[in-house]
């Protein structure tokens, strides 16, 4: 992800590491569970390093781009036939915001719950601490803004009154959910994300599947990503079909929770276990 980088966060992976996830690359090898945390530590910590302004643009533009996984699915319901299998194809269409973030290294929030939890876990410092939960928030808030000016575009410019129908009702199975399910459901969200992340360094040209696959069991599921969902809350909430109180309570907190759940409280901490004897 390209960008100014600031000084003032100076973390580093060992140059032994570096060399290894160098060399296997070069020569065409799977890289070990210690490259691939060294190489997504190292991620986290460029992240870290990065300007408040390029951290909220780049958020912006992912929460604006991520929007495109409602509306694509929403575009598939409109046009596939009432089948029992129309579910199956038009969930498809939930992976296309996912691969033009993640292609294109924009700012996710599901995907930093990895990325820069490394970098703390290996110093857990009040400094590192800091920028961890500053990065968090900026980008947090920029997907959400995001996601409201892509709604806000399809609600009042570019889609049809059948488009917007579609795209609601591609959204209303997710806020019906009660509290507890839409945190309960959040945690597999964020686990699929992080393991995304896991995976990619290994993929070799195999990024796209690895995309689709992973994002195509958030929606199979029937899971609660909270930047995709908080397009789906914005939708119903101009249509009237949801109340403010639902939209930011009912769903952005529990499945907040849940992401952060699932992705860092489980799966970083297990991805950092099992290395974690091997590079202290």
């Amino acid at each position: 992800m390209a960008g100014t980088r600031s000084t003032q966060y100076n973390g580093g992976a060992p140059r032994m590491a570096t060399q290894q996830t160098a060399h296997q690359e070069l020569h065409g090898t799977r890289l070990t569970a210690r490259a691939v945390y060294q190489a997504i530590r190292r991620d986290g910590e460029d992240e870290l390093q990065r300007p408040f302004g390029s951290l909220w643009w780049s958020g912006l533009a992912a929460g604006i781009v991520i929007s495109a996984s409602v509306f694509a699915k929403g575009l598939l319901h409109l046009e596939l036939p009432d089948t029992a299998w129309r579910s199956l194809l038009e969930n498809f269409g939930y992976c296309v915001g996912f691969l033009i973030v993640v292609l294109g290294r924009m700012q996710l929030f599901t995907e930093n719950t990895i990325t820069v939890v490394l970098p703390l876990m290996a110093e857990r410092t009040s400094r590192v601490f800091y920028y961890t939960l500053r990065l968090w928030l900026v980008v947090f808030a920029a997907n959400l803004a995001g996601t409201l000016i892509a709604v806000l575009f399809a609600h009042f410019g570019f889609a049809t009154p059948e488009q917007l129908d579609s795209f609601r009702a591609v959204s209303r199975p997710l806020m019906e959910k009660s509290w507890i399910e839409m945190l309960v459901h959040g945690i597999p969200a964020g686990f699929f994300v992080a393991a995304m992340v896991w995976m990619l360094p290994n993929s070799r040209s195999f990024e796209i599947w690895v995309v689709v696959l992973m994002t195509y069991l958030i929606v199979l599921g029937d899971f609660a990503h909270v930047v995709v969902g908080s397009a789906e809350a914005w939708l119903l909430l101009l249509a009237g079909e949801i109340g403010a109180l639902k939209a930011l309570w009912g769903f952005l907190v529990p499945a907040f929770i849940g992401n952060v759940i699932g992705g860092t409280a489980l799966f970083s901490l297990l991805a950092y276990a099992q290395v974690r004897q091997e590079i202290e």
